[in-house]
């Protein structure tokens, strides 16, 4: 039943898988090395925790392991031999041992179990699907007995798990026994109704069925119905005994599955004798243990599956959980030192409750007289009512458990034999003195564990260690144990096996193993010497030189700087003897320091000084970059290293008088580019730019000493707001402002004066005042240029429809150009460098600007002037085929029938002039078509066809037509002007259909509706309202004016050809929605309010639906869909409409008080939700009203028409009577499967793929799906026999 129910959680801490449920990782990347605990976990295939567990209680079971190493190649097969066809390899147990051998031997964290559930026939997918652990423990079992046939191992499951069981029935009246044999591998027992393991077996083995009344026996002895008991016994009991707990169950009432989360208690160590037949067998024969516990969280529909494990064989490392080891607070210490000695409480265990109150006092020792008020205060019953008639008198008590208490203070008080208290709290000796006891309590803290019981938490890869206590958080909850595996106590291990995990391996698997380790040792080694090889960049000394406050290369072709590979868990003194060993002509000391290249060149940080460190502890990473230099100076200069002497590149701005840049920009346009980036808006005279580099410490006056100016000179810094002006502007040119460095400024360094990388530095000079550049307002210098010597660069491509063309056919040109020149002149000039002279005769070009996605604009006008044109300098212009538009003309773009797309529209150049008219005239005789049945639309924000031009003898200047608009010429005639195209659908009502709305004698009934409706020509469409889904059928169009009612769309529907035998009493028995989308958004109000009031747009859809009733709905009157639940089931009854008046109050209140009334309760009885169709989910309308204090003014009351609820027409309202329906949940079974079915479809799309409801869902919405299939787990195994 429970085959597929089991999903994995992603929870923190579980693998991260791929698709084939390997850890994604590097290609060359081993797998890391076992922890802390020297064990090996399991990767998970992506749902096989459940294998994963069992694998590893099977693993750490030792008889099991040892049996099935026993088992040769001679009676298995070999692996390799599985493909040939008349050998028979047992692959299953051959599979096992490998998984067992590399868990034991094998150094990495975890192992795959990829190769045996190959061997099981299970695909890749098998390993995603979830199953129930106590499923696979059978047939795992069931598979390797069918696959050890005719070995000496086929009866090893049956001797180490094999039990019987006797069912009885004894005749009340002539004494007859009939008996009945039945076998099993594991114990299947009760928690529903129960609250320990020994509760659940005593009703199994203990308790008799009595056969009474009407439920009588037929005895064979007797040969008629009699009373008779029926009983069960454990006859033979195996050494291992496997119980599974039914954690899971089924409500036949709600038809739901569930788990059981209740506590259910189970023992370390258990005695099955009283569940047992008597026999003379000592107890020790009838002794376990427990040493496995595999667990389930999460819940019947989803969860994860690990396995707290005892080691045996003590193979793993134990140490205390890392919890217990992280520093606390002393009391919490003292706490956990407590724990440690102190048994947990059990209310039936007086011994547990006696010590608890004695270890919690702070003397550690309680009066004996007022002992049993403790009793009291803690477990509220006195000792008399609650232990005295099983364990007589307190006294009495104490004194059977000499062991454990004793008395102190002269017999006054009792206190624990290992908590004595201290002399200085009671001067008297005690009266059973133990002196050891006090030596030996540090000891005692330090012994975590008793010997030979580590517990370990195998989850999947991970591996942890546990106390033998945290087994007893598992009794109960969404994470408790679900199969329990305990061990007779008579099975005890040979001293050899301890701490051997080689103990009885073949001699073939740990050779096997011993190899794969060394494989895994040389990947991990040259996996960690290539993470830990660094590439090193060297700069020579002897390459470089100091300037501008940087170190620059020597020569403008610097050489290549030498790099080096190098260890970085090497010392920086092996890195220094290796680059000595690289420079053989190096002569004197060496230093090593840190560089960075920064853009005014490289900078020196810190020195490697210590060679004795690592250089990962240096901080020496991959591409550092490393300066070899004596550590004194560079070719005799002295360098600043650290950070405070970064190096900054300054833009040094200088007046200039440029007589020659003029001549010299006209001949070559390459030397026209070189004055653009030197000069600031260039002219007769301009500004001089030059880059510099300066140590960031140094000085401003610093600064200005080196650049060689007077001490009268002017450093000026530029306003940012200014730059960013003058680089958004049209041509670059006119007035930008620069800030006076304040002579207090002199003194500061470059870092405390914020500059940076690429700051402009004006430099003046007090005669630079003359010249009308430079205006001195107060401490602002106002630099005004001209704009006459720039350029453009124009760029040809011979074909505008082809955007990617190759780079070769473009040519560039870069074109002088000033802001006062012709762009006709412009062109003429790209046309005489381009050598397009010689294109065919009647060849027009124009140019054309480009935006910033790569499209062409419309062509520029070539009678203006680059200024006027709004053409910025120093930009590209398109050189394209075709005509440019005069001032007068528009250049447009066009289309037929359609919205425009890439590389379809044609243009055409009209009078800004023009009619309408005219224009659709040209544009249709361009493209070749005549007639009189077309007409011209805009297209809308969106790109899309939008509204007609109706005004055809407009001119396109007054219709506000700019250029380089699209226009779409579409076929037929012009609509009126006021007029909405509407598309109209008739809603498909079942009710309305099967019920008939017509109470005419001569109408159509609702059955005549229907066959209409099934007309093959029309168009369906399903959409959604409230959560309820809705068919419409597509009636027409009709073209009504904006200025028409409601009522007149209504008349004018019942027009339409497809509603023509529709008859109504009144047009108020239709109702009118506006659909947007796939829903049903509003109902249309108000006969009277005309299409402009209500909103209505042309191309608009409206359904139309017909009532069984009247109707005509206010502005703040709602109509709801209402469903009453079945109580006690996930269910609804039928949906009913209900109008909602909301117009005085559109409170919680109003609207419970509306349903109330409407079904005849008290509102404070009834609940309700509103649905989200689209998250299946149910949103509450809270009964909760605001108290407000009379002080303060009325808080205003929660309207459901505001958020969050925004309710509307056509929501879905649940309603739960509570008088008769306990369920406060509103989820459906539908909800619920919807829930389930957008999980997957977001898990699909995670996975890249196309979720395979998709289609079907929008081909009709609401329909729910189904829980995928449940799918059977099942182990292929040959025929060995």
């Amino acid at each position: 039943m429970f085959g597929n129910l089991f999903e994995e959680e992603e929870e923190e801490g579980f693998s991260s898988l791929s698709s084939k449920g390997r850890v994604v990782k590097g290609v060359d990347e081993p797998p890391p090395p076992r922890g802390k605990s020297n064990l090996c976990g399991i990767k998970n295939q992506g749902g096989t925790c459940y294998l994963n567990s069992l694998l590893q209680t099977l693993l750490f079971t030792p008889e099991f392991r040892e049996a099935l190493f026993s088992l040769g190649q001679e009676e298995l097969g070999r692996l390799e031999d599985k493909d040939k066809p008349e050998a028979k390899v047992r692959v299953i147990p051959l599979e096992l041992q490998r998984l067992f051998a590399r868990l034991l031997l094998v150094d990495q964290q975890s192992a795959s179990t990829a190769d045996l559930t190959d061997s099981f026939g299970w695909n890749s997918s098998e390993g995603t699907n979830q199953h129930d652990v106590q499923e696979l423990n059978r047939i795992l079992f069931s598979a390797l007995e069918h696959s050890l046939v005719d070995t000496s191992g086929s009866a090893f499951i049956h001797r180490l798990y094999h039990g019987t069981i006797v069912n009885s029935i004894v005749c009340k009246e002539c004494g007859n026994v009939s008996q009945r044999q039945e076998d099993f591998l594991d114990l299947t027992v009760c928690v529903c109704g129960v609250l320990s393991l020994e509760e659940a077996l005593w009703n199994m083995f203990v308790e008799e069925e009595l056969f009474e009344g009407n439920n009588l026996y037929r005895c064979a002895q007797c040969d008629r119905l009699v009373t008779a008991a029926k009983s069960a016994k454990l006859r033979k009991l195996p050494p291992f005994m496997t119980m599974s707990l039914l954690r899971f169950s089924f409500d036949f009432a709600k038809f739901e599955r569930y788990k059981e989360t209740g506590r259910y208690t189970f023992p370390l160590s258990i005695n099955l004798r009283p569940f047992c037949e008597p026999t003379d067998a000592e107890d020790s024969d009838y002794s376990y243990e427990l040493f496995s516990v595999i667990i389930h969280k999460g819940g019947c529909y989803g969860g994860h599956y690990h396995a707290y494990i005892r080691d045996i064989d003590e193979l793993g490392q134990w140490e205390p959980p890392e919890e217990d080891c992280k520093p606390k607070a002393q009391k919490k210490a003292k706490e956990n030192v407590q724990e440690v000695h102190e048994p947990k409480l059990q209310e039936d265990d007086p011994l547990s409750i006696l010590m608890a109150i004695i270890s919690q006092e702070s003397s550690k020792s309680v009066l004996l007289d007022q002992l049993g008020q403790k009793l009291m205060d803690k477990i509220g019953s006195s000792w008399s009512k609650k232990f005295r008639k099983q364990y007589g008198p307190i006294g009495k008590f104490l004194q059977s458990h000499s062991d454990v208490f004793m008395l102190v203070s002269n017999g006054t008080r009792v206190a624990l034999k290992a908590n004595l208290p201290s002399p200085d709290q009671h001067n008297e000796p005690p009266t059973a003195p133990d002196g050891g006891a006090s030596e030996h309590q540090p000891e005692a803290d330090q012994k975590h564990e008793p010997e030979g019981s580590h517990w370990f938490d195998l989850n999947d890869s991970t591996v942890t260690s546990i106390r033998e206590s945290d087994i007893e958080k598992q009794f109960q909850g969404k994470e408790s144990a679900y199969m329990l595996f305990y061990r007779k106590t008579q099975l005890h291990r040979p001293a050899e096996a301890r701490n051997n995990p080689q103990y009885k391996v073949p001699t073939h698997l740990v050779q096997r193993a011993q190899e794969e380790n060394v494989k895994l040792q040389e990947m991990r080694e040259k996996c960690e010497a290539t993470n830990n090889t660094v590439e090193l960049c060297l700069h020579l000394a002897s390459s470089y030189r100091l300037e501008n406050g940087a170190l620059q290369p020597v020569g403008k072709e610097p050489s290549e700087n030498p790099a080096l590979s190098f260890d970085r868990r090497k010392t920086v003194g092996d890195l220094r003897l290796a680059i000595y060993q690289m420079q053989e002509l190096w002569e004197g000391d060496m230093a090593l320091t840190v560089a960075k290249s920064l853009p005014a060149g490289l900078h020196l940080y810190n020195t490697l000084t210590d060679d004795n460190i690592s250089l990962n502890s240096a901080g020496i990473y991959n591409n550092t970059d490393l300066f070899v230099w004596n550590g004194r100076d560079v070719c005799g200069a002295t360098v600043l290293t650290g950070a405070e002497w970064e190096p900054v590149l300054l833009t040094v701005v200088r007046p200039f008088l440029g007589e020659d840049a003029e001549p010299a920009a006209a001949e070559d346009p390459d030397a026209c580019e070189e004055s653009g980036a030197a000069f600031q808006n260039g002219g007769e005279s301009g500004l001089k730019k030059e880059a510099r580099g300066f140590a960031g410490g140094s000085t401003l006056g610093e600064v200005k000493e080196a650049l060689g100016e007077p001490k009268e000179s002017l450093l000026c810094q530029e306003h940012r707001a200014g730059r960013r002006r003058e680089e958004g502007a049209g041509e670059g040119g006119g007035a930008s402002g620069w800030r006076v460095f304040p002579p207090d400024d002199m003194q500061r360094t470059l870092k405390e004066l914020s500059l940076r990388d690429g700051d402009a530095l004006l430099v003046l000079e007090p005669q630079s005042f003359d010249s009308s550049m430079f205006t001195l307002n107060g401490d602002v210098v106002t630099v005004t240029t001209p704009s006459d010597c720039r350029w453009l660069q124009v760029e040809f491509r011979p074909h505008v429809k082809e955007e990617e063309e190759e780079e070769e056919e473009r040519k560039k040109v870069k074109v002088p150009a000033t802001g006062n020149m012709l762009l006709s002149e412009v062109k003429q000039r790209a046309v005489e460098e381009l050598q397009l002279q010689e294109q065919p005769a009647g060849a027009g070009f124009c140019l054309r600007q480009i935006d910033c996605t790569g499209k062409l604009l419309p062509p520029v006008c070539e009678e203006l002037s680059v200024r006027d044109a709004g053409v910025r300098l120093m930009t590209t212009l398109t050189l394209c085929p075709g005509s440019s538009p005069r001032a007068s003309q528009l250049f447009l773009h066009f289309t037929v029938g359609m919205a425009p797309s890439a590389g379809l529209e044609m243009d055409i150049i009209v009078e800004k002039t023009c009619t309408v008219r005219e224009c659709l005239k040209a544009m249709l005789e361009a493209v070749g078509l005549d007639g009189s049945c077309w007409h011209l639309r805009k297209l809308d924000w969106c790109e899309e066809v939008g509204e007609p031009l109706m005004d055809e003898d407009a001119s396109l200047a007054e219709l506000r037509i700019s250029n380089g608009e699209t226009l779409v010429v579409t076929e037929g005639h012009l609509p009126p002007k006021g007029f909405l195209t509407l598309t109209v659908w008739l809603h498909q009502d079942p009710k309305t259909i099967t019920a008939g709305f017509n109470h005419t004698d001569n109408g159509p009934t609702g059955e005549q509706m229907s066959l209409s409706a099934d007309d093959p020509h029309d168009q369906s469409l399903l959409v959604l309202c409230g959560g309820n889904a809705a068919e419409l059928r597509s009636v027409g169009q009709v073209e009504i004016s904006d200025e028409a009612t409601l009522e007149d769309l209504k008349t004018q529907v019942l027009t339409l050809p497809a509603l023509q035998d529709v008859c109504l009493p009144t047009i108020g028995f239709m109702r009118v929605w506006q659909l947007e989308g796939s829903r049903l958004a509003r109902i249309l109000r108000g006969q009277q309010a005309t299409l402009r009031k209500l909103k209505l747009t042309s191309g608009a859809d409206v359904c139309v639906q017909q009532l069984l009733k009247e109707e005509d709905l206010r502005p703040k009157e709602v109509l709801l869909n209402i469903k009453m639940g079945v109580p006690g089931e996930k269910s609804y009854y039928p949906a009913e409409e209900i109008v909602w008046d909301a117009s005085h109050d559109s409170s919680p209140r109003s609207l419970r008080s509306c349903l109330a009334a409407h079904y005849g309760l008290s509102p404070d009885s009834l609940l309700l939700a509103k649905h989200q169709p689209d998250k299946y989910t149910w949103e509450e309308i809270s009964n909760w009203t605001q108290q407000v204090s009379k002080k303060k003014k009325k808080k205003k009351a929660e309207s459901l028409l505001g958020a969050p609820f925004h309710l509307k027409d056509g929501d879905m309202i649940g309603i739960k009577n509570l008088l008769v329906d306990n369920n406060r949940d509103f989820i459906t079974q539908e909800d619920v499967q919807g829930q389930q079915r957008l999980r997957e479809q977001v898990e699909q799309r995670r996975k890249g793929e196309q979720p395979a409801e998709h289609a079907a869902s929008q081909k009709k919405a609401g329909q729910t799906k189904s829980r995928k299939p449940e799918v059977a787990l099942s182990i292929n195994v040959g025929v060995f026999r």
